[in-house]
């Protein structure tokens, strides 16, 4: 199955909770932290949630 890379390029402080949760969900915890996560619906809607607060990479 495809993974894609996810990396926190803009911070969670002024994100609304349901942000900051989804992105805490994806495992991301720090500024430019990296996750690579397997690529499917769900990922892809969480993702979306926070398109604004994400950088996304196909591997």
């Amino acid at each position: 199955m495809a993974e894609i890379k996810i990396t926190l390029v803009k911070s969670t402080i002024g994100a609304i909770p349901k942000h900051k949760k989804t992105v805490q969900a994806l495992g991301l915890k720090k500024l430019h932290s990296s996750v690579i996560q397997q690529d499917n619906a769900a990922t892809r809607g969480m993702v979306k949630q926070v398109s604004h607060l994400v950088k996304v990479e196909e591997i």
